[in-house]
């Protein structure tokens, strides 16, 4: 049964509500740390980006181009197409001599309001690339090409790329693939459903590659997470949770939409995985600062920049306190 995760009050009335699940494991696979229920089942949305960069990595397709550090974290990214990341997507097109309208990305607009307003104001159209997705796509676009794989179809389930991907999440969250449940992401790539606890086991490898016996896997992994937090701004974007994380070099962390959000913590070797169940986003900093201070971690600057992006006191446009928000859960040891 889910729990009560954050409350928010205006004037002292409760005027929402926001429930879920928290799962946290340790290296031994246990869930050491719970709140509501570890077995819930997720899609992991976006979340899942850290893992299907391996395949791009491991087969060296970054170094087949020549990406830079910052191409190779943007690859893992839900950007907002502010201009750094646009130059980035450009130069990773211009390496890799991938057309623009092989992207199967619906051209958008950034979800950057202010990189949208220049946009808009300059009378440019729509692009495949402000898709926040659209680095996935050119990293798994790159593979295809270094290895031989066909670009048609790339994002197909059945695609040798998407199998690998699928292969090698299954292997990282210690389950069969068969028990991976398959959607569609609104990128239109495969997304995979699985338990929160083999959610946070997959994020917990990412935190401690120690704990991964495939050595090319490992490599991969390693080489990915020095990307994410050397060059966080790439992983999402100005004032955005992801980017505010990795600039503790601690911690791994990647969100995903409709409320799910996963962080692992190299140190303390433990991973978290949640899931809001309104799908809301807006309280994941919120919730994610409660989880640090409940376990004691260190790093108040860490914490900080979480109550920054989302503070416990509400301010109207006028920015008047109005209300507060409050988290509510506490979490059990479970072993």
């Amino acid at each position: 049964m889910e729990e009560v995760l954050v409350r928010e009050y205006r004037a002292g009335v409760e005027e929402c509500v926001h429930t879920g699940h928290i799962c946290g494991v340790d290296e031994s696979g246990s869930a050491k740390y719970s709140v509501g229920d570890t077995e819930a089942v997720t899609f992991l949305r976006s979340s899942g980006k850290p893992f299907q960069a391996i395949p791009v990595v491991k087969h060296g397709a970054d170094d087949t181009f020549g990406f830079t550090e910052a191409e190779g974290a943007i690859l893992i990214g839900s950007h907002r197409a502010e201009p750094f990341h646009v130059e980035a997507l450009e130069s990773i097109m211009r390496k890799t001599d991938i057309q623009e309208n092989l992207l199967i990305c619906h051209p958008t607009y950034p979800i950057s309001v202010y990189a949208t307003e220049q946009l808009q104001r300059d009378h440019q159209p729509k692009r495949p690339i402000y898709h926040n997705c659209s680095g996935k796509h050119l990293g798994i676009l790159a593979l295809c090409k270094a290895t031989g794989y066909p670009l048609e179809g790339y994002g197909s389930p059945d695609h040798p790329a998407q199998q690998e991907i699928l292969e090698t999440l299954a292997y990282l969250a210690d389950l069969k693939k068969e028990d991976i449940a398959l959607g569609t992401d609104g990128c239109g790539f495969p997304v995979f459903a699985m338990p929160l606890r083999s959610l946070a086991t997959a994020f917990l490898k990412l935190a401690c590659p120690d704990l991964i016996g495939d050595a090319a896997i490992r490599l991969a992994v390693e080489k990915i997470v020095r990307r994410m937090n050397a060059h966080y701004e790439m992983v999402a974007g100005t004032d955005r949770i992801c980017s505010s994380l990795l600039m503790d070099d601690n911690i791994v962390a990647k969100g995903g939409a409709k409320g799910v959000y996963c962080f692992g913590l190299k140190k303390e070797r433990l991973a978290f995985a949640l899931k809001v169940l309104d799908g809301s986003e807006d309280e994941w900093p919120i919730i994610v600062a409660s989880i640090l201070e409940q376990i004691g971690y260190p790093n108040q600057d860490t914490i900080n920049r979480m109550y920054e992006l989302a503070p416990l006191d509400i301010m109207n446009d006028n920015r008047l306190v109005v209300g507060q928000n409050k988290p509510v859960f506490h979490l059990k040891t479970t072993n």
